[in-house]
Order: C-alpha cells, then sequence, then structure tokens
C-alpha cells in the first residue's frame, strides 16, 4: 500500500502537531507550540496520506552551518514522525527519500539532523558527525590550573536575558563560524532561546544571564537557571542548570565558568551538552573531576557528493579516488576524484580504479571534521584498495576544533 506524499499548508498545522505529539511523546504548552510553528518552513514541510489522515511527515529548516573552511547552506530536517498505527509501512522511508531528493532540488549539498533514535538514519545516508560531552562538576572539584588566562579590564554583570538580548545575539554571531557544526540562529530561534515562561522552566527557576564584558562592550555571556534547595542539615545544596555559554576569547571564556562554578548557594552544576573538546577540560586542574558521558550529536548526509567535497576545507592536500554507495541518492553512487587542500577542492566522477570504497554515510560522518573513518575500516564497513589511503582521506578532513552544533533543531 502506497501512502501519496504532498506539502502540508499552514492551515493543517492541528494535524501536523498531532502527529508529532503522537510520535515523540509530546505535550507541549500551546505558547511553545506556536513558537515551533513560527519556526516551521511550511515550503519544505510534507506530508504522507492515509486518505484524508496525515500520518507521518517531514520538515527542514534552511540552515546557514558553519563546515570547516566557512558557512555553507545546509537543510537543517526537523519533525520527521509517523504515526504508530503506520509504522513498517514505507512511510518514512518514502519521507526521507522525497525529501532529499527536494534537498537537492533546492541546490544544498548537504542536510543534518538530531536523531531521535540513532538506529535510524544510517539507513538513509546520514552518518554520525558531532558528539556532545554531558557533565556535573561539584563545587570542591572545580579548581583551574593555576595559570588560567586572566584579564583585568574584564568585569562581570548580572543581568536579565531579555534586557540584553542584542548583546547575546551579537556575541553569537561573532563566535559562530569559528566551530564546524554551528548554525546562525534567525530571530524565531532565539525566542525559543531565551522563552522564560513558567512551562519553560520545568522547575529549574528562571532564565538568569551574566555578561563578561570591558569598555569596549560584551566579551561573552552565561545563560543559566538555578534550582535551589537545603539540604536535611540545612546546609544550601542548590543546582546549577548551564543553558549556554559563548566567549569571543579565551579570558572572558574562564571569566565565566568561575563565575557559573563559584555561584553562591550551589553545589554543583550540570551541563546537558558541550563540544567533546571544550577548553575547559584543560582548564581542570583535576580533569578526573568532570563526571562526563559523550554522546551523539549531528548526523549528516551528503545530498550532493560532488558540490559537498568541493564546499568545505581540507586540513592537509589529499589526492584519492573514491567509490561511493549510496543506494538511497543514486546520482551520488559511483567513482569520484577528490583532489584537495588548505587552498581548495575539487571532486569530480571519473573511470579510474578506486582507492577506498565506502558508503556515504562515512563520507558524512567526516564531513563536519571528526569523522571515524579508521574505526570504518578495521570493521569493515570501508573497503581500502590502496595502502593508506583511509589514512589520508581521514587526515585531510580532520578539522580542530571538533564539530559541535550546541542547539538542537
Amino acid at each position: 500500500m502506497t501512502f501519496p506524499i504532498r506539502p502540508i499548508a499552514e492551515s493543517e498545522w492541528p494535524d501536523l502537531t498531532r502527529v508529532l505529539e503522537e510520535a515523540f511523546g509530546w505535550t507541549p504548552h500551546p505558547e511553545q507550540s506556536a513558537r515551533f510553528k513560527a519556526q516551521t518552513e511550511f515550503d519544505r514541510t510534507i506530508g504522507s496520506f492515509d486518505g484524508d489522515q496525515l500520518v507521518g511527515a517531514a520538515s527542514a529548516f534552511s540552515l546557514t552551518m558553519t563546515v570547516p573552511g566557512g558557512p555553507l547552506p545546509v537543510a537543517g530536517v526537523t519533525s520527521v514522525s509517523v504515526l504508530p498505527s503506520h509504522r513498517r509501512r514505507g512511510v518514512l522511508s518514502s519521507l526521507m527519500r522525497r525529501q532529499l531528493a527536494d534537498v537537492r532540488e533546492r541546490g544544498e549539498h548537504v542536510a543534518a539532523l538530531y536523531a531521535s533514535e540513532a538506529s535510524i538514519y544510517g539507513r538513509y545516508g546520514y552518518g554520525r558527525a558531532s558528539s556532545e560531552l554531558s557533565f556535573h562538576l561539584r563545587k570542591p572539584d572545580a579548581a583551574f590550573v593555576r595559570d588560567w588566562p586572566q584579564d583585568p579590564s574584564l568585569r562581570l554583570r548580572v543581568v536579565r536575558p531579555a534586557d540584553v538580548r542584542a548583546d547575546l545575539e551579537k556575541l553569537f554571531a561573532s563566535v559562530v563560524t569559528r566551530r564546524p557544526g554551528r548554525y546562525e540562529r534567525p530571530e524565531t530561534v532565539w525566542d525559543s532561546v531565551l522563552a522564560d515562561e513558567e512551562y519553560d522552566q520545568r522547575g529549574a527557576g528562571p532564565l538568569r544571564s551574566v555578561l563578561a564584558e570591558d569598555d569596549g562592550g560584551v566579551r561573552g555571556y552565561a545563560l543559566f537557571r538555578v534550582k535551589m534547595s537545603w539540604d536535611a542539615h540545612g546546609l544550601p545544596d542548590g543546582e546549577l542548570k548551564l543553558q549556554e555559554l559563548e566567549a569571543a576569547d579565551p579570558a572572558a571564556y574562564a571569566l565565566l565558568w568561575r563565575s557559573v562554578l563559584e555561584r553562591d548557594l550551589v553545589s554543583r552544576v550540570e551541563v546537558g551538552g558541550r563540544p567533546v573538546d571544550d577548553p575547559l577540560i584543560a582548564l581542570l586542574a583535576d580533569q578526573r573531576r568532570l563526571r562526563a558521558e559523550v554522546t551523539d550529536e549531528l548526523w549528516v548526509r551528503l545530498v550532493d557528493v560532488d558540490q559537498a567535497l568541493a564546499s568545505r576545507a581540507y586540513a592537509v592536500p589529499v589526492d584519492v579516488v573514491l567509490e561511493i554507495e549510496d543506494d538511497v541518492c543514486p546520482w551520488n553512487a559511483g567513482r569520484r576524484r577528490l583532489t584537495a587542500g588548505p587552498s581548495g577542492a575539487v571532486c569530480r566522477p571519473v573511470d579510474d580504479a578506486p582507492d577506498v570504497t565506502l558508503p556515504v554515510a562515512a563520507l558524512g560522518s567526516a564531513y563536519l571534521g571528526d569523522g571515524r573513518l579508521g574505526e570504518g575500516l578495521q570493521a569493515g564497513l570501508l573497503r581500502e584498495h590502496s595502502p593508506g589511503a583511509v589514512r589520508a582521506l581521514a587526515a585531510a578532513l580532520s578539522w580542530s576544533p571538533k564539530p559541535w552544533c550546541g542547539l538542537t533543531f
């Protein structure tokens, strides 16, 4: 049985939210739903129908995302959902294939998403492209190394986030291109980042902010909530939940972390997601005290392999023939020669013997600079025909700092 796919009109928003609520167990406050509707690009939102009933959906944001070398238009895939009654009937596969064809038609070479379930999207050519670090630190464990960077011109200012929104937006825009995986934020996204109604707080208190600044202006900010509590002996046992910490330079970054870690009446700091190479790790005097977990973050799909590989920078020169396996986007399948280096890249179809045979998902995982090509080779998921070719390709695709997005879309 087939389920026709067509664009979803804005007037069909109630039907879309019903599918999302059933698929994700999501019951938002009406205002939260309205914010998400404001972000939704209905010309990029498609649905699968069983008669008149919407049974599955997929959407995308038109992102400008940093990749190694600079910003690139990227399709930010979101709202991929199928009603429980229509699982395992081909709805998801047809939606994903249609969406990738639409992305290609728009001229975007790359798609990215946050995976609700990590086992799903590899089937459609997405590869795990970045990871995030979650951790908690207790105040006694948070000492810095003795030579941490300090600038006497810097000062801290406690502010209400809504009062300094323009400063926050300006600072973020100045740092967004420094790390692959980050994307520019439109006004509607900032509305959600700074949302602070009771249903946004989830019992963790109001959104708070501290700025690091000098006479020249703001050099960094931290956004957080404080959930206050007291133990059985009447001692303060508050928990600070960090939402964001951004800084333009190391001194501002370190000062903001000290402010967060030394907050009065707070005994521990909870951090939900940071880059795996977060500079905080190097600042800690005892890194063992960082009780951390690493999980997957962005998944990336090369929609047009030739254009995607030619649109990023490379750490070192490489000249390699790739035989790419891609049964979802067949226009990518076949052999390509990638000739690339710090000054630019060219990727074009060839008939030459391949140096490496690999699935397109492996290229997606490596695209932002943190791929696991070596592990894939050892696992037998890649085939190397020229000794050392995978190592050379991995070195060229690698990047510092490591990719990290930092905000779910």
